[in-house]
């Protein structure tokens, strides 16, 4: 398990993971990128609205991607059975 020391609007944290070094480092940078994005939004903020506005944000992105993804499979489905129609014709 890595253990990784990172800073997030000035405040240090210790983050242990399964993941690598580099991607809990990735994942905290982006965290840090979207509380930014938020405070430089609403600069008078609460820091609990700003985490919470911040995780709706990326829940959000998370969803779409997944929906995104599941859409891609769909199409790849379908493809793949146009494909094994087309094959069967030639059989």
């Amino acid at each position: 398990m890595q253990k990784v020391e990172t800073t997030i609007l000035g405040q240090k944290y210790v983050i242990k993971g399964d993941a690598t070094r580099e991607e809990i480092e990735q994942v905290a940078a982006h965290v840090q990128e979207q509380l930014q994005q938020v405070y430089s939004s609403y600069p008078n903020i609460t820091p609990l609205r700003a985490a919470i506005l911040t995780a709706l944000n990326i829940s959000g992105d998370l969803r779409r991607t997944k929906q995104y993804y599941e859409n891609i499979s769909r199409s790849m489905q379908s493809l793949e059975n146009q494909a094994d129609s087309m094959i069967k014709l030639f059989e």
